[in-house]
């Protein structure tokens, strides 16, 4: 029997440092060849302290169930070398859509991305918060949607009861179409319809959040913005940021992600999350162009900055 790319024998593990504890980085990485083979090497050759993968088509609704004996080591590999590791749902997915074929599809979709997650050590999910898609702005078709997001969100995370189930953690959109949640104001009242559930994560996308409104490029506004997701959901309830500049200028509501220091965001931004309390043990995941290619600089440049906001 041919031998299937995990019985290769992994590399020695190494303690993470403390910075990378306390803040570890990485990017999204293709599966491409399996998790082991494919995703953990690629972020392994990257110097990834963590990483992301889609756990099946990103365009498509398709439920790959993958296979328990890669699961197991891509599972024990991620424990042994204590990198951080979490699942991205597909873009498909919209919980607040009025189409009851796109709505089923999505809590179906989401239901099985978590449970993926429990196979793979992958330690949440993240969810685009979606929209309620109706071009009239009619606040009852707002309302309606968000009783489908507590419908279809609350027996989900009801099956979260152990406190090391994966979180489902909620991503607030760039504010383009009729999002359900764009920006940080918006968190609250998501939350609220999902009565504060002690396994509804956050996910700050830097990107979206700007392109939101959020005035990150000003000296202070990184370290507010964190500030007003504790006063929208509570501590600890940030779990992952996802560390994307941006191509537009603030407010522009577009999700054109650019490479860290090269667009309207800048740098300042990253140095002053790296310091908040409130993301001590919270990674951060490039999702940046070329963030996964060989020779790209935002992994070391993320690292450089870290080990500056840590000294200075």
């Amino acid at each position: 029997m041919p031998a299937t790319p995990h019985t290769a024998a992994p590399p020695p593990a190494t303690s993470p440092s403390p910075d990378a504890r306390r803040n570890p980085i990485g990017t999204h990485v293709p599966v491409g060849k399996g998790l082991v083979a494919g995703a953990l090497a690629t972020a392994r050759a990257m110097g990834c302290e963590a990483l992301q993968i889609f756990a099946g088509n990103p365009r498509g609704w398709a439920l790959s169930t993958g296979k328990p004996a890669e699961d197991a080591a891509f599972r024990e590999a991620l424990a042994r070398d204590g990198v951080r590791a979490f699942i991205h749902a597909p873009y498909l997915v919209n919980l607040g859509s009025p189409t009851t074929a796109t709505y089923e599809r999505s809590v179906q979709t989401v239901a099985h991305n978590l449970v993926r997650a429990v196979q793979t050590g992958c330690e949440g999910v993240v969810v685009h918060t979606g929209s309620f898609v109706d071009p009239s702005g009619d606040r009852g078709l707002f309302d309606a949607s968000m009783r489908r997001v507590r419908e279809a969100l609350l027996p989900i995370l009801e099956t979260l009861e152990h406190d090391d189930a994966p979180w489902l953690l909620l991503e607030p959109t760039a504010g383009q179409g009729r999002s359900l949640c764009a920006g940080i104001e918006d968190l609250h009242g998501y939350l609220e319809a999902l009565d504060f559930h002690p396994r509804a994560g956050i996910c700050l996308d830097t990107c979206h959040v700007f392109a939101a409104g959020e005035p990150l490029d000003e000296e202070g506004g990184a370290t507010a913005a964190v500030d007003r997701i504790v006063e929208m959901g509570g501590r600890g309830r940030l779990r992952l940021i996802h560390a994307n500049d941006s191509m537009d200028v603030r407010g522009a509501f577009k999700d054109r992600h650019q490479q860290i220091g090269e667009g309207h965001i800048g740098t300042g931004a990253f140095r002053e999350l790296f310091v908040h309390p409130e993301t001590d043990g919270v990674p951060f995941i490039l999702e940046t162009p070329g963030s996964r290619d060989e020779g790209n600089p935002d992994i070391p440049l993320l690292k450089e900055l870290r080990a500056q906001a840590r000294t200075g």
